[in-house]
């Protein structure tokens, strides 16, 4: 089935056709680009959700990856980050394989389109120009034999009438034999040009319009294959991207199914452990018998007080122990020592192993200048091997005071894991009964350090300091310490016994001042009266932080 034949009549509707044809090709590229126009955006725009959610380096945000939970989560993020990628490809393999190549497929296609619609114009105009000649022709043809039939009716006229002369008769002759050979010769050039016509008519609507037709139908179809190869294409440029993004799922899949509650809760105890056996029975106080109690901030036995000597009289008992003595208000000791033993140990080895880097990335460095400066020796030309031997005396200098460094907290840590082992009862408890020791004392006790609620330490009697000091410089020095200011004010919430050193007993319902918030070791630091303050949990009492606190309310 051939237009060129089926349809040899119907030129201006094929061309409009073929051109409609275009447009909609035209309108394909357009709904490919807008496509691609998506995927970018919506790569982008995953792109920018990942990096939004995606943990700030050296931050508190940082440390809480290394649960389970919060790792399949930052992986989720970065299989996204990979499933945006894969929106990219697809935008790009469009944009290559469909948009471009069908531009040029169009512009190719209109180019051929005009050539073709130009032959058919061409041979339409040729067979009209035919036709005009043979319609002239036969115009002519006809003219000519109706004015020969005049002049031979003229001259059959003049011949009839005897009173017409014989020259007149033999000149109306002469014009008739005239008038009837121009009709012959009308006649003749009249059908030569019919016959050519028609000869170049059939040529036309049997050979150059169907060629050209064909070449027409030829194009379209073509058209319509390519169009539905760009189809297929982009089909399967998102099945090839499907794959990718199976792995980016099974990955997210993976992440979610490593997500072990047990190890993320073993974290939780390695994070807050702070290494302290849990408090024992109190001793039952007999009250029926005559007794003169001794002044304190909780029910605890008469044995706390074992080898401690009595207050001072008129002195300021607040409450407020070896433990708070020194209390570093910056950033805390250098050898952690106001954490409890778990986290200071903690602490300890993570300095250790950051020196340690510190130390190899410093020996990397002396190695690479050292080779630098035998190349020097062996090649002069190359460099002079003198300017690295000072930089390699600073990166010696640089090593050293890093190894002093680390060996300091080696030590440090050397005495913490020497301490760790689960402690008796009993030793639990003297480690609160030797609130000051002299100068040997404090040195025969500095691996023995306990900590105590705000996270400071108390020192623990080792054998050789198992004896009664007098309480002097320390608690004077304590003593004329200025109090800290009140920052707020909270109310208990459960009554609270405070049982050990630096600790305050609070009642359910009681209102007191706060003087110093938790500092993330789970403690708040609080005033009854001038001569009252300690530490209490901080999930015990319900805190109003308030710079006016203390002018809105008296002294419970």
């Amino acid at each position: 089935m051939s237009w060129g034949t089926e349809l040899w009549d119907q030129f201006d509707n094929l061309e409009k056709h073929t051109q409609w044809g275009i447009d909609v090709l035209e309108k394909y590229i357009k709904f490919v680009k807008e496509r691609t126009e998506i995927e970018i955006s919506y790569a982008k725009q995953l792109r920018n959700l990942s990096k939004k959610y995606q943990p700030k380096k050296n931050s508190k945000e940082e440390e809480e990856y290394k649960y389970t939970s919060c790792k399949a989560f930052l992986a989720t993020l970065n299989e996204m980050n990979d499933y945006a990628g894969q929106h990219e490809v697809i935008s790009e393999n469009m944009t290559s394989q469909i948009t471009a190549e069908l531009a040029r497929f169009v512009q190719e296609l209109k180019q051929e389109r005009k050539s073709h619609f130009h032959d058919g114009r061409k041979a339409q105009q040729h067979i009209e120009t035919f036709w005009k000649q043979l319609e002239a022709s036969k115009r002519r043809f006809e003219r000519d034999c109706k004015e020969a039939d005049r002049a031979q009716q003229y001259f059959e006229k003049m011949d009839a009438d005897i009173n017409v002369t014989k020259a007149d008769v033999e000149k109306a002759r002469q014009q008739a034999q005239i008038r009837h050979q121009m009709a012959e010769d009308s006649k003749a050039e009249y059908s030569s040009i019919l016959q050519k016509f028609n000869h170049d008519q059939h040529e036309h609507y049997h050979t150059h319009i169907p060629n050209i037709f064909q070449k027409i139908q030829e194009m379209e179809e073509r058209r319509i294959v390519r169009i539905g190869e760009c189809m297929k294409t982009y089909a399967e440029v998102d099945r090839q991207v499907i794959p990718i993004i199976g792995k980016c799922l099974d990955g997210i899949t993976k992440a979610a199914e490593s997500i072990d509650q047990k190890n993320d809760s073993l974290l939780v105890i390695e994070a807050f452990k702070s290494g302290f056996e849990p408090p024992g029975d109190i001793d039952f106080e007999d009250f029926t018998q005559p007794m003169k109690r001794t002044v304190s901030e909780s029910s605890l036995s008469n044995s706390r007080w074992d080898g401690k000597s009595e207050p001072k009289p008129g002195s300021k008992s607040k409450g407020k122990l070896w433990p708070f003595i020194k209390k570093n208000k910056g950033g805390g000791p250098e050898d952690f020592s106001n954490l409890p033993p778990e986290q200071r140990r903690k602490k300890l080895q993570q300095k250790v192993d950051e020196l340690n880097k510190e130390i190899q990335k410093e020996m990397d460095q002396r190695d690479a200048l050292t080779k630098m400066k035998d190349v020097y020796i062996k090649n002069p030309q190359m460099g002079d091997a003198a300017s690295v031997d000072h930089k390699l005396a600073e990166l010696g200098q640089n090593m050293e005071k890093l190894r002093l460094e680390a060996q300091k907290f080696e030590g440090w840590l050397a005495e913490v894991e020497g301490r760790l082992p689960v402690r008796t009862e009993q030793s639990r408890r003297q480690s609160g009964m030797y609130d000051t020791q002299n100068t040997s004392g404090v040195n025969n006790c500095a691996q023995d350090r306990e900590s105590s609620p705000d996270g400071s330490y108390t020192e623990e009697p080792s054998q050789e300091s198992e004896m009664k000091v007098p309480v002097t410089e320390f608690d004077d020095e304590f003593d004329d310490e200025e109090p800290l200011p009140t920052i707020g004010t909270c109310k208990a919430l459960y009554t609270f016994e405070g049982q050990n050193e630096g600790t305050i007993s609070v009642m359910e319902g009681e209102m007191l001042y706060v003087i110093e918030e938790d500092k993330g070791d789970g403690w708040t630091r609080i005033r009854r009266n001038e001569d009252e303050e300690g530490y209490v949990p901080t999930s015990y009492v319900e805190v109003y932080l308030d710079k006016n606190a203390k002018g809105a309310m008296t002294y419970i």
